[in-house]
Parts: structure tokens; C-alpha cells; sequence
């Protein structure tokens, strides 16, 4: 444990991804197994301890020390491993297990010993050490090292390509002692059946049109909607469907009648659309299934939803991945040729410029999509987000004035700043309601003159939170809006950001929550 303490320090006192990339590399050769498995498990967020939450170490802490010192403390510090660990006092000295042994020993005590172990292990242990064991169980590490940079180091480490580790990850198992063998040419690669994991999906740029247009010749892209709703990888088989998010985790349970349905021997890229037939409805329909893990016939005879497919990684036991986009479209246009519903094929937009697919990215309001994906016709499907491939171009924000009503303290760096700031309009009766929360948008400079406004115009505490003064107006963007019960505006937004402070508007110009639902929902 110790030595994965260090690594975790010198990692976050480091921002050159090259060195990041060396450090991850040398532990994994100085770790003997289990470890450095284990340790892998955790810098990918790939270790779970279902019996110890945060929750638990916020009693152990409150047991300690004084409550309200420690609300206070967490509130300033944001984190809440770096505040137990600060607050805790070394008793003793002592060696601190490895994680193997510490993973393996914590799932199997009882509960009524739990609490025990724990407390003797942050005891003999350093502050440090301290942060590093109690972010085994709270996740969100926040030392600036993502998943795919580690399976970087592993490549590196191994002197494989990076393609190589993304394609077999999923298939993989702690303590990914056939993974070690393999990079360290000890062992064969590690065989995995494409039916039985999920497989990184490729993603696509925020398209910069002045950069990535100029000298784009639009013969050597197609392009098709940006459906709104969620994506999802379909692994289909003898054996049954199963339905995969973006993040790999497995949703099959919550969407019965389209597994059902399914049948063949593939695994396509699509995205998960509310409606029927081949017609979307809005995210904020979708969002009624995506809440539910086991619905039932009723509900979802009446939240109906289906699938857009966009691409094809396997097809019929042939991996396709490494053949260029305008042969795997082939491939999907002559499977679906014939009806599959509750599958459709996602259209592509015939355009001859980008005037044009500028036009028809942004065509109403009403168009249930967020814009347009282009893709290069010779790009290969390749896991993460490579440059020049694929390129979304959403379509224009919307935007609205409101005003500022509540503020909290944000995570991280943030930790010392009001960041995250709640927003409304007035209704009829002269209310302000809150219509949306917003933490992004803002440059640093701006951040510290809101975190100013917030600490000077403060009129009220609700713990972390602040109300203020409502004289404040911000334009918030916005990709779309949608009806909601759940709020009391009767509103939701879609990805809201900052647009602009307005300083110098008066709170009396802003438009009425009516006009707001008059302008973007009627």
C-alpha cells in the first residue's frame, strides 16, 4: 500500500503526461502480482467495495473529531478523503497492508469487525497513505491520470499498441495476471470471445468549423443526424442481446422488449431513441425508461423506445472495425434492406457543401437531434477519440437571461469557490422559480469575481449552499428544453452553461418563465 500511496503523490505533483505515463509504467515493474493488478483495477475505476461507502468513513470521522468542525472542514476542502485523512491523527506505527491483501481481507470480515480493522489501519497509517486507502472505497482519484492513459503506460510498458490493450480490456479480470503475462512476454494475448464483452466505442471531435472545414473536401465525408437520445453498443448472438452504454455498463434488464426482439450475429453502434416506428421523441421521454432497471409490460407499453444504428464493429463472427467506414455502411444498408425493426438504420445526409449541412444541422427548433455527425469515409473504427475522423457539429445553442439564486462550493480545484450556481425567472405571481443549475461556461477570472458577488451578497446558509441577493443576471445557453413534473418551473435544460454575465442588466429586463415556455416550447 505504501508504495501505491507514493505512486498516487507523485503522480498529482506532476502535470506532464509523459512523466505520468513513466511513473505508471515503472510501478507496474516493481509491483510483483497480485498488486499491481489490484492497483490497476483502482486507477481505472475498475475496483468495487460494495460494504464500505463514503457514508462510512464520514461516521468513523464524526466519531473523532467535532462535527462542526469537520462540516467545516469538508466544506472548505471539498473532498472528502483528503479531509478524513487530514482530521485523523497517527496513533501508532505500523506496516500497512498491501491491496491485495487489504482488498481481499475488508470483503470477507464481518461487519461488526469492520469498523474495527478499518480504524486500526488509519491509525498506523501517514496522511498520505490515509488519502490512498480511503480513495479505494470513494473513487474519483482526481491525480489528472484517465483510464485510457493508463492503458497507455500498460502499451508502453509492454511495447504493444494501445489498439491492441483497448480491444481486449473489457474481456479482462482482476488481477489481470494474463494481461501481465502477456505485455511482459511471458504468456500469449489473452483470448477473448467478441460476444461476451463490450468494445470501446469511437467518439468524435466538437467540430471547430473555421479549422476543420477549411480545407475539408466534403466528397470525403458523409454525414447523419446526432440523435438525441443515449448510445448504445448492441452484442448480438445465438445465445441472446445484450445492450451496453457508452460507459460499457450492461442495460440490457431495462429494456426487455428490444433484447427479445433482436436476433443475429453481430455488434453495432447506435443510439437509444424514446418513440416507435422509426419516430424519436425527446430526451426528456427517454428519460422516463432510463430510470427505471425493471419496468414493467404497462410501462413500457406506454414508453415505447427503439434503435438508430449508426455503425457495425462485427458481422457475422467478421471483425469489421479495421475496414473503412464506406465498406461497413455497405454492410449495414444490405442488412437492413429488409424491415429489423425495433432497429433502423441511421440516414445519412445527402449534401454536395458545407453551406448546406450547415443549414441542415440547425433546419427548426422542433427537430428532435442536437445536430450532425461527419465522418471521414476512410476512418476506421478505433476506440477513443482519434483526430480527423469523426466531427460533431451541434446545432446553434439557445439561450435565456436569468438570474442567479443560490450558489455551493464546487470539488477539487474548485473546493475554495462558489461554482455551482442556480438559476431562475419570475412567474406569473412574481416568483423567482429555479429553471436550472450551471457550473460551466466561465473563465477563471470571472469565476473569482462570482465567488466575490456570491461571499458579498450572501442573504442566507442552507449548508454548503448560499442564497443571494437576486440581482444578478446571467445568459445561460442551452442545446434544448423540454417539459418537466419534476420541477417546479415546469421546465427542464439541456446542457445549460454561461453564455455571459451581465453585469449591468436590470433583473426586471430578464423575460418571464411564460415568455421562456411561450418562446422555445409552443
Amino acid at each position: 500500500m505504501k508504495a501505491f500511496s507514493n505512486l498516487l503523490s507523485d503522480l498529482i505533483l506532476t502535470s506532464s503526461r509523459n512523466r505520468k505515463i513513466s511513473l505508471l509504467a515503472h510501478y507496474f515493474s516493481s509491483t510483483p502480482d497480485p498488486d499491481r493488478g489490484y492497483a490497476l483495477a483502482v486507477l481505472t475505476g475498475s475496483l468495487n467495495f460494495k460494504n464500505i461507502k463514503a457514508s462510512f468513513f464520514k461516521e468513523l470521522i464524526k466519531e473523532k473529531k467535532d462535527k462542526y468542525l469537520f462540516d467545516l472542514s469538508y466544506d472548505y476542502v471539498g473532498d472528502l478523503a483528503e479531509t478524513v485523512s487530514l482530521l485523523w491523527d497517527q496513533k501508532k506505527d505500523g506496516n500497512m497492508p498491501c491491496i491485495s491483501s487489504l482488498f481481499k481481507s475488508l470483503t470477507t470480515t464481518k461487519k461488526e469487525e469492520l469498523k474495527r480493522n478499518v480504524i486500526d489501519i488509519l491509525d498506523i497509517s501517514t496522511a498520505d497513505q490515509r488519502w490512498a486507502f480511503i480513495k479505494l472505497f470513494t473513487g474519483n482519484l482526481r491525480i489528472g491520470v484517465s483510464s485510457r492513459l493508463v492503458k497507455q503506460a500498460l502499451a508502453n510498458y509492454g511495447n504493444v499498441d494501445l489498439e491492441e490493450i483497448e480491444k481486449i480490456w473489457h474481456g479482462l479480470h482482476l488481477p489481470y495476471i494474463n494481461l501481465f503475462s502477456w505485455l511482459e512476454k511471458k504468456g500469449s494475448k489473452p483470448q477473448i470471445s467478441i460476444y461476451d464483452i463490450f468494445h470501446p466505442m469511437m467518439l468524435a471531435h466538437p467540430l471547430v468549423k473555421e479549422k476543420d472545414l477549411t480545407k475539408a473536401n466534403p466528397k470525403d465525408f458523409i454525414a447523419e443526424y446526432k440523435w438525441d437520445g443515449i448510445r448504445v453498443q448492441i452484442v448480438s448472438h445465438s445465445k441472446g442481446c445484450r445492450l451496453y452504454s457508452r460507459t460499457g455498463d450492461e442495460i440490457s434488464k431495462s429494456f426487455p422488449e428490444i433484447i427479445e426482439i433482436i436476433n443475429g450475429d453481430f455488434v453495432l453502434d447506435g443510439e437509444l431513441l424514446a418513440g416507435i416506428d422509426n419516430e424519436p421523441r425527446t430526451f426528456n421521454d427517454l428519460q422516463q425508461r432510463l430510470n427505471k432497471k425493471s419496468p414493467t409490460e404497462k410501462f413500457i407499453e406506454t414508453n415505447p423506445c427503439f434503435i438508430k444504428v449508426y455503425d457495425v464493429l462485427f458481422f457475422n463472427g467478421i471483425d469489421l472495425r479495421d475496414k473503412p467506414l464506406i465498406e461497413r455502411k455497405k454492410v449495414l444498408n444490405s442488412y437492413f434492406s429488409t424491415n429489423r425493426s425495433p432497429l433502423f438504420l441511421s440516414e445519412t445526409i445527402k449534401f454536395k457543401d458545407w453551406e448546406f449541412l450547415d443549414k441542415a444541422r440547425d433546419i427548426s427548433n422542433n427537430q428532435l437531434h442536437e445536430g450532425v455527425m461527419i465522418k471521414s469515409i476512410l476512418s476506421l473504427y478505433i476506440a477513443g477519440r482519434p483526430r480527423g475522423k469523426w466531427f460533431k457539429w451541434k446545432r446553434n445553442p439557445k439561450s435565456v437571461d436569468a438570474i442567479i439564486m443560490y450558489a455551493q462550493r464546487g470539488h477539487g480545484k474548485r473546493s475554495s469557490f462558489y461554482s455551482d450556481y442556480t438559476f431562475g425567472v419570475f412567474n406569473r405571481k412574481k416568483e423567482l422559480v429555479p429553471i436550472g443549475k450551471a457550473y460551466s461556461g466561465f473563465t477563471d477570472e470571472e469565476l473569482n469575481r462570482l465567488d466575490k458577488f456570491v461571499r458579498a451578497k450572501t442573504i442566507n446558509r442552507f449548508g454548503p449552499v448560499r442564497e443571494v441577493e437576486k440581482t444578478l443576471v446571467v445568459e445561460i445557453a442551452f442545446d434544448d428544453m423540454s417539459f418537466s413534473k419534476r420541477h417546479k418551473s415546469g421546465i427542464a435544460l439541456r446542457f445549460p452553461r454561461f453564455k455571459r454575465i451581465r453585469w449591468d442588466k436590470p433583473t426586471d429586463e430578464v423575460e418571464t418563465l411564460e415568455q421562456v415556455r411561450k418562446s422555445f416550447l409552443e
